[in-house]
Order: structure tokens, then C-alpha cells, then sequence
């Protein structure tokens, strides 16, 4: 194989790296672009899924930094509202060379390693993010974008380490995301620390009886998890197809015990350390997992952010409407250059 064909592989498939945690478990990670670009973009899945929940966003984002790109407005095909924000930054455009896309898998899911029980927390998964960086991204500016649970770990992170944040860290993206009380609204009324006490201990006694009974249910869930995630359009059925093999490869163990830091997740006092960078704020109209009201909350909290609603979208806005979520994440990479060359040359620059 040549080292051109070797390259434009490992550019369409990413480039495969093993980071071991602080705990010494191993984390999955596959960057796409050039190691010295100027910019990276980090993305973190949400629960039950894995780093190829992004795959329909990243191939639209390939498109839009294989060649030249530049911000959303007046590109065809873009539906969302932008309900709020600061005004879009025009003429500024970044290349292929300038952005570098990285993806991973939390501990628990997808293809990192499992850990003990005790350790499946939003905070520890805000020390493996900080694990990720350090091995992968150990110099330069950083935006970090997270779907449902990793919106929430972007957000225990910044409390985690919060010198980053301004210096490092000169983005973030939320999508259907909340900063606290996901059991107050949508279908997490229905999650209580009885029940989820419950299920845990029935994964730790019977697994493989729970494992079966899982299979069993599939029939049962996967059209309520359909209903759950997806929106009121009409959705592409590989779209739905991949979605659902991610939530029914996720397991029992990481599924259930995961449940209970998401269960208690508050992180509205430290929503003012984001409030100085650029964010994006996005989620669907028809997400009923995270009503679309979480995101209202967080974008008044961050006076940089550009809260963006998709009609119709579901829960998992970036699998159903990856164009215009694409679009979005364009026009926030455009807003960070543009703030980081008012800010100068030494601007992002501590390691």
C-alpha cells in the first residue's frame, strides 16, 4: 500500500490510539486530521452509545473541512432556529489542515474497558476526558462538544479542572444537553433512586439472567426507544438501525449504574466558568429524553452561547439531522477563530 492510499485510509477510518486512564483503564480513541493542526474539536458520546453515535455528524463535517468552509449562514439546506446568540462571524474560513476531529469511547461502552462499578460516574468520566487530552491533544486550543451524558461531563470538566477553561478550552458545543433535574422533566420523571437501586442490584446478582431478559424485551423497547430518541420526521432506518445496535450492545452493568450519577447531576454553579468562550447550544424541539427547556437554562446561563432549536428533532438530533448540527458546529469553529485572533497569537497556547 502506498503512503498515499495508507493516508487517505487512515483519513477516512481515523487513526486508532489506546489512552489509559488515570485508573489505568483503557479508553478507545480515533483522531481524524493532521496532529499539528491549529484547532482540535473533541467530541464526547452520550449514554449507551459510543464514538460512532458521531459517525453521520463526522462524514458531514469531512465534507466541510476536506475542502474549504466557512460559516453556516446562507448554505442551503439549514433548518434550525437560532433563538438567540451573538451574531454570526462572516468571511473567515478554516481548510482541512486547520482542524482536527478526535472521538472516543466513555469507559463501559463501545470498544474502552470496563471498570469497577464504583467508578462509572460523570466525574470520572470528566478525569478520562482530562486523560484524552493530555495523551492526545497536549498542546494547543480545544473545543469540546457533547451529546446528552457527554454535555454533561463537558460541564463536570470544566468544574474539574478550571484553569483549562479560557486557556485551553476555547469552545464547547452542548447538544441536548442539561446542567441539572433530568428526573423533573421528559422520561426521566419516571427514574427514581428505588428503581434504579433495583436494577442494580439485580445486574450484579443475576447478569446473565438480566442479559437474557434484555434480549427478550428488545422486541418491546427498541420502538420506544425509537420514539424516545428520534423525532416527529421522517428518520433514515439505518440511521435508527445504528442507534439501536449501539444502546443493545451497551452493558447491563454500564447501562444501569451510570444511571445514578445522572440521576443526581447538578452543575449549574459552575455554568459561569463557560460563560467567557464561545458555545453552542443545541437540541430538538421533540427530544422528550432532554426537553428542549435544559437547553434554554444553559444557554442563559453562557453569555457567549448561540442557542440553536432543531423542529422536529429527537433526542439524538446529531444522528437524525447531522447536516444542520454539521452546520452549527461550523459556525461555532468560525466564532472561536475569530475570538482567538481578536485575543492575538498567544491566545490557547498553555499545554
Amino acid at each position: 500500500m502506498s503512503t498515499t492510499t495508507a493516508r487517505r485510509a487512515a483519513d477516512y477510518d481515523g487513526h486508532r490510539i489506546t489512552v489509559s486512564a488515570d485508573d489505568g483503564t483503557p479508553i478507545a480513541v480515533r483522531t481524524f486530521g493532521a496532529d499539528d493542526a491549529h484547532l482540535t474539536v473533541v467530541f464526547a458520546h452520550g449514554h449507551c452509545l459510543r464514538a460512532e453515535s458521531w459517525s453521520f455528524l463526522r462524514d458531514q463535517l469531512l465534507r466541510h473541512w476536506g475542502t474549504v468552509v466557512g460559516v453556516a449562514d446562507g448554505v442551503g439546506g439549514y433548518s434550525g432556529t437560532v433563538v438567540g446568540g451573538a451574531d454570526g462571524v462572516s468571511g473567515y474560513s478554516v481548510g482541512e489542515a486547520d482542524v482536527r476531529m478526535v472521538f472516543y469511547d466513555h469507559r463501559g461502552h463501545g470498544e474502552s474497558g470496563v471498570a469497577h462499578p464504583s467508578t462509572y460516574t460523570i466525574d470520572q468520566l470528566g478525569h478520562d476526558l482530562d486523560a484524552v487530552l493530555r495523551s492526545v491533544v497536549p498542546t494547543g486550543p480545544i473545543i469540546l462538544i457533547g451529546h446528552s451524558m457527554g454535555a454533561m461531563v463537558t460541564l463536570a470538566y470544566s468544574r474539574l479542572f478550571p484553569a483549562t477553561i479560557g486557556t485551553r478550552v476555547v469552545g464547547v458545543g452542548l447538544i441536548a444537553g442539561a446542567a441539572n433535574g433530568i428526573t423533573e422533566v421528559g422520561l426521566g420523571r419516571f427514574l427514581n433512586r428505588r428503581a434504579v437501586n433495583s436494577l442494580q442490584v439485580a445486574v450484579r446478582r443475576a447478569p446473565r439472567l438480566m442479559q437474557a431478559s434484555k434480549r427478550l424485551s428488545r422486541r418491546i423497547f427498541e420502538p420506544i426507544a425509537r420514539e424516545a430518541n428520534m423525532g416527529t420526521r421522517r428518520t433514515n432506518p439505518r440511521m435508527v438501525a445504528v442507534a439501536a445496535a449501539m444502546m443493545n450492545d451497551t452493558p447491563l452493568l454500564t447501562m444501569s449504574t451510570f444511571l445514578a450519577s445522572l440521576m443526581t447531576f447538578d452543575e449549574t454553579a459552575s455554568l459561569h466558568r463557560l460563560g467567557g468562550i464561545p458555545a453552542l447550544v443545541l437540541a430538538g424541539s421533540a427530544d422528550i429524553v432532554v426537553p428542549f427547556a435544559h437547553s434554554v437554562v444553559l444557554a442563559s446561563h453562557l453569555a457567549g452561547s448561540e442557542l440553536v432549536r432543531l423542529e422536529g428533532a429527537g433526542h439524538s438530533v446529531h444522528l437524525e439531522r447531522a447536516e444542520e448540527v454539521a452546520l452549527s458546529i461550523v459556525a461555532l469553529v468560525d466564532r472561536v477563530i475569530a475570538a482567538m485572533q481578536g485575543h492575538g497569537p498567544g491566545y490557547a497556547t498553555a499545554s
